[in-house]
């Protein structure tokens, strides 16, 4: 398949000072990407398709089993997610690296990998991504006061991965980077949970 040889072959070596690991099997495969991405000037592009390939398997039970199952053969699940790419008009080279991780079996840590590719395009930017865990879902407001008190903290514009946990204690769980947040935040963030509240 075009475009493979230099997946394999990228390293990590360029991203030794990111604030991220990307020295493990989900961070070489990434930077591989984004070495790629970047030679086509197409990072934002590749980084839409796994965005929307992230969001299928956030959305689809059987697509997860697919992805993270041992039970299913390479052929099975190349077969598989051929018609899940095709179905979602993902093409070209995120299409390519999707069915290389496949057919190395490590499409199990395919989400991690585009966690690492997310943040490789966001430190390319100047950006960071914080992981935010809430009970329900976040008002507009909310989350413009949350990322204004992130980048009060970090000096970067930040960009917030949102997941919806009803189970958490507290309503707000904040990563930002590789470290939970830090004393400095939490005024602010304990700030943010009242207004949640208030807001019901």
């Amino acid at each position: 398949m075009a475009g493979e040889e230099p997946i394999i072959a990228a390293t990590a070596g360029h991203f030794a000072t990111a604030q991220f690991d990307v020295s493990g099997m989900a961070g070489r495969y990434a930077t591989a990407l984004f070495e790629l991405a970047r030679e086509a000037n197409a990072i934002d592009a590749v980084k839409a398709d796994l965005d929307r390939f992230d969001a299928l398997m956030a959305e689809s039970p059987d697509l997860t089993r697919l992805v993270r199952s041992p039970v299913f053969s390479a052929d099975e699940q190349s077969l598989a997610l051929s018609a899940v790419l095709e179905r979602a008009g993902i093409v070209g080279l995120p299409a390519n690296f999707l069915k290389l991780v496949t057919s190395n079996r490590r499409l199990f840590a395919v989400r991690d990998m585009i966690k690492v590719y997310r943040e490789l395009v966001a430190d390319q930017k100047g950006e960071a991504t914080a992981e935010v865990t809430v009970a329900e879902q976040l008002k507009d407001q909310h989350l413009d006061a949350l990322r204004a008190a992130l980048k009060a903290v970090s000096g970067k514009d930040v960009d917030l991965n949102v997941k919806i946990d009803p189970a958490i204690i507290g309503g707000l769980v904040v990563k930002l980077g590789s470290r939970m947040v830090d004393t400095s935040l939490r005024t602010k963030l304990n700030a943010i949970r009242q207004a949640m509240k208030e807001a019901r």
